[in-house]
Order: structure tokens, then sequence, then C-alpha cells
């Protein structure tokens, strides 16, 4: 990107949300600088996801925006219990962070390493030729074109990017699925200090932090702030309303409506009213579940990722670990390109590592979706299920498939158990960088490439593992001419043997 011109860029980004924020930090690490542009003329306060599950909590914390992380005890998949307490290799971390503070953390470090972020500017219309894209954009001052060599959709589930570049999003609909969400306050309620649990006056003892299922719906209720909690209620066919059919979008949700959802789940009225305060509170119907993928991940010139890519069930929040990886995959391939050593189809990589993980998620979210159903079939198929995850080894499997540590990426030439696999182990300086990275566990490896930092490290879990930037492995085992391959595969000509 020229500085001093507005018109070029090297990157285009549209949508400055965590996965469009994420690429653009780490485009900045690899030194490429990118331009953010976001419709919206201020980062949004409106609540959304509370945490991150799985492998990118490791990414985020080799990058120095969050604590080192630790195995979470307990999860749940389907609304039925996940006891990982006893497992001794239990993969599945977890950050509690709610999204706009996640946002203002990305935006904190885009602005650090020189991020421009346009707000209040929106992408009408590109075309692509074989050199690069023309951005159509309108700005508070009007109308301008914008040049850059490479355009990626961070623009959400109803993607401009994605429909303008032609790339499909095929899927199917869930439409008798409603759910309802809200903050409120239970009058009464008091929450268990050192548990996780609420009494409710005249109503009993309620578990929080996880999905409940009854013959008649599911809901879940998660304390956000001094005497508040996030209630959902979720239900399905006919159940949705008093006469029988729910709003439609153009009908503002309120907590009455929640709460008479929430009263057919339960059997049970439960009192619930406004929080205190301005907010901002969140008050939202989510009428029917769409799971889709998109049919590629690239056209031309033109790339998608997080929801643009890939939208599906919320139970088990796999929603950001799916997104932010797209973005961190993306991030440095896309560096190698406008950098000139871009060995020949490692743009292609991107769809070929990234749809499958898409792909395994949306099994796995509407698998736990069609769990939470009411109906006795439905209580059949759990009672079954919770036999099986009374197993250890089905309970490791069902933690690797939330982690998304369950699905390697192909390794050509290595053969080793960790080649494909996120390590999240690193040294902490060179991972903070996004630097790829050639771990030496006897401080004598011969080979070096000019673009590849060459790190002893004792504790080192092969002889030698080279590690790209988004922390998977990309070779693992005992230096030989599969090293020297996987070197000029992944990162182009520059390897160097000492004599």
């Amino acid at each position: 990107m020229t500085a001093a011109d507005p018109t070029v860029a090297d990157v285009v980004i549209v949508g400055a949300g965590p996965n469009g924020l994420m690429l653009a930090c780490e485009l900045s690490l690899a030194g490429v600088r990118p331009v953010v542009l976001e419709r919206l003329p201020a980062r949004s306060d409106r609540p959304k996801a509370n945490g991150i599950v799985g492998q990118v909590v490791g990414l985020l914390h080799q990058r120095g925006l969050a604590a080192a992380p630790v195995p979470v005890p307990a999860f749940v998949f389907g609304a039925m219990p996940l006891d990982l307490a006893r497992l001794d290799d239990n993969p599945l971390r977890a950050l509690h962070v709610r999204q706009p503070e996640l946002e203002e953390l990305f935006e904190r470090r885009a602005a650090e390493l020189g991020v421009e972020i346009r707000r209040g500017h929106e992408l009408t219309g590109f075309e692509q030729d074989a050199d690069g894209v023309t951005l159509s954009v309108t700005g508070p001052e009007g109308p301008y074109e914008l040049r850059t060599c490479y355009l990626v959709g961070c623009d959400g589930a109803h993607s401009l990017v994605r429909k303008r570049a032609g790339i499909g999003f095929p899927g199917v609909s869930a439409p008798d699925v409603v759910s309802r969400t809200a903050h409120v306050t239970v009058p009464g309620a008091v929450v268990r200090r050192g548990t996780a649990e609420m009494e409710v006056p005249g109503h009993g003892t309620f578990v929080l932090y996880t999905w409940h299922r009854t013959e008649r719906g599911a809901y879940a209720m998660l304390p956000t702030g001094p005497g508040v909690l996030s209630v959902t209620a979720m239900e399905w066919s006919g159940e949705t309303s008093g006469d029988g059919e729910a709003p439609g979008d153009d009908v503002p949700m309120t907590i009455g409506e929640l709460r008479a959802s929430l009263a057919r789940v339960l059997g049970a009225d439960l009192p619930l009213a406004p929080p205190a305060g301005e907010g901002p509170h969140l008050l939202r119907r989510l009428n029917g579940r769409e799971t889709r993928v998109a049919d590629r991940y690239r056209a031309g010139r033109v790339f998608v990722a997080g929801d643009a890519a890939h939208v599906h069930s919320a139970m088990g929040a796999p929603g950001l670990n799916l997104g932010l990886q797209d973005a961190a995959n993306l991030a440095w391939k896309l560096a190698a390109a406008l950098q000139g050593w871009a060995p020949e189809g490692l743009l292609d990589t991107y769809d070929a590592e990234r749809r499958p993980a898409a792909e395994r998620v949306a099994v796995h979210s509407s698998a736990q979706l069609a769990l939470a159903a009411p109906g006795p079939d439905v209580t059949a198929l759990r009672t079954l299920f919770a036999e099986l995850l009374d197993d250890d080894a089905n309970r490791r499997r069902v933690a690797a498939l939330m982690a998304g540590s369950d699905l390697p990426y192909p390794a050509p030439g290595s053969a080793h158990p960790l080649a494909g696999r996120f390590l999240a182990d690193l040294p902490a300086e060179p991972a903070s960088r996004a630097r790829p990275l050639l771990l030496d566990r006897t401080g004598e490896l011969r080979v070096r490439h000019e673009r590849v930092e060459t790190v002893t490290m004792p504790s080192c879990p092969a002889e030698a593992v080279l590690v790209r930037p988004d922390g998977y492995v990309a070779w693992a085992g005992t230096p030989d001419e599969t090293l020297t391959q996987a070197l000029e595969t992944w990162f182009g000509k520059g390897v160097e043997v000492a004599a």
C-alpha cells in the first residue's frame, strides 16, 4: 500500500468485527498494511458472544492477547453435561470474554500496529481483474474508488462480498426453531457464591452457565453482571407463542415475550424484569436456524472468512474459534503472495484447510441442536448418548470435536503425529510476532531458511518441528530431506544447510 495514496491498498478487509480485526492484526504482523472498511460509524457495544471455546484461545495467548489457557473441567454438548475433569489429556480450552470487549482488545492492538480502520465507509460493489480488485465505496464525504490486490469479506452472514464474488452458500434451514434472549433481573433470586447455582424463592434452584433441555424446549441462564442474567429460551415447532405462531422479525422482542416462552419451556412462570441502567441490554429473537458453508472460500482475488463463509447453530460456542482461525490461516498466506515468495498453490490451501473445519462445525452444532429438541424420540437418543459419554474415550473424542483439534490440516511429507495439528506451547517472543518457526530440540540443527526463525527448544516434542505462523505444525520428526521439502513447500526457496 502507498501510505500517501488513500485510493490504493494491499489488502482491503470488509467488516471490523472480531474476524476482520484479527485478520488486520495478523496481516500487519506479517508486514502488510491492510485497510479495514466498516459501514458502522463506531464500534458496536451490542451484546453478542460471551466467550471463546477451542484452539484459538491458545493462539490468542501466543499473540499476547490472553492469559495461558487451562483445560475446562466441564462443558456441555447438546444440553448434556460433559465431564472432562478426569481426562489427563483434555484438549478443550475456553476464554470468558464478551464480544464487545474482544473487539475493543483487537481494535487497540490494530491501532498499535498502525492498521487503518475506516469507519462509516460502506462497500457498495467491486470488479476484479487479473491484477487486483477495484472497490466502490461510500464514505462520510461521498463515494470513491479503492484499488487493492486482494479483497477479504468479513462482512457477516449476508456478505455482499460473497454474493458479488459469485460464491455459493449452500446449506439447510431449520425454520421451526425460535430462540429468545434478553438481559434480565430475577426478583428475589440469590446466586450462591462459589457455585454455579441460583435460588429463586418459590421456584427452586437453577444451575447457571449451561444449557438445560426439557420436554418442551431448552433454556440457559448466564450471569453477566451484578444481579443481571442473560436468559435464553428455545422452542421448536408450534410451541413458540400463545397463539402458536412466533412474531415476525419486524416485531420487536419484549421481556414479556421471553418470560412467556421460558414459562412454556420450564412449565412454571419465572419472574423476569428489565435490568437497571442504560445498558446496552440484549433483547433478541432469532426465528429459525441456518447452517451454511460457502462452496468455496476464494474467487480469484476475493476471499471470505468468518460468518461470511459459514453460519451454524451457536450451541457449543464454536463460532469465534472457527472465524478467528480463518483469519490467522489466511493472513500469512496473503502476505506471502504480496511479498512475492508464496509457493505455488499456497493461497489455495486456505480453502482446503478451513472449509473442512467449517463443515465439521456445521455437523456437530447441528447435532447439538437436535439433541436439545423436545420429544420422546430425542429423549431416547439422549439416554443412549449419555451412556456413550460415560466412557472416557468418547468424552475425549467429543472434547476434541468441540476444540476443533480432531481434524488436522494436511501435512504432505510428514507422518509424525504432530503434523497438521495446532501446537500451543511455543516460545513467547517469536510467537507473539507471528513468525514461522523451526524448533530445534538439540541446538545442532544444520538446516536453515531465510524466512523461518530457528529456535532451540529443549522441551520440543520432536527432534525438530516446523511451525507455521498460525501455530500449526507443517512438519515434525528427525531432520532429513523431507524437512527441506517442507520448508520449500510452505515458505518457498531459501533453504540453507550449514557445512
